[in-house]
């Protein structure tokens, strides 16, 4: 049984690869113009914030829970960093907007959080979604958008280690 097991794990990495949280890959395509609605109410036109500059959208499960937290409080501890560059940040997942502003002001985050209950913003940008219970939950994933176009995705998006390759990813694009 174990060595099927391997045999299969093999056969899998040889097929799909090994893709670690935060390698991401290089890629090119226009990014989705979608819209949601903030944590404040407010609709956020994503091509617009794409205007001004470089901007990670990111994706989580759900708000407050662990590796959610880690994920946001990266890219929040190195907010003044990455606006620096001129990046924006905008966080996506199922949760409704009641949820997205307790987590971000629990949490003092210093950029949108946008509420996709529906899950157009999930399909939009082809993120997995899991299901538990009857819950549905957008897979950890990150992209990075600039000069519209989705430049960078990681489908296997780090926690506690988000800021890092984002700096490290626009750092390679210079």
């Amino acid at each position: 049984m174990k060595t099927r097991l391997l045999m299969l794990t093999a056969l899998f990495n040889a097929l799909f690869g090994t893709a670690s949280a935060g390698e991401g890959e290089k890629v090119s395509y226009d990014a989705p113009a979608v819209s949601g609605i903030n944590q404040d109410g407010a609709t956020v036109n994503f091509a617009d914030v794409y205007k001004k500059g470089p901007t990670v959208v990111f994706f989580y499960p759900k708000a407050d829970t662990p590796g959610c937290t880690k994920q946001a409080c990266s890219l929040r501890d190195a907010f003044a960093d990455l606006t620096k560059d001129g990046v924006q940040v905008l966080g996506v997942s199922f949760d409704k907007p009641e949820a997205q502003k307790a987590f971000k002001d629990k949490f003092t985050l210093p950029y949108d959080l946008i509420a996709d209950p529906e899950g157009k913003i999930v399909a939009a940008f082809k993120v997995e979604k899991m299901l538990k219970g009857a819950l549905s939950l957008a897979k950890r994933s990150c992209f990075l958008v600039k000069d519209g176009k989705v430049v960078w995705q990681d489908y296997a998006a780090s926690t506690d280690q988000q800021a890092a390759d984002i700096k490290r990813v626009l750092g390679e694009l210079k």
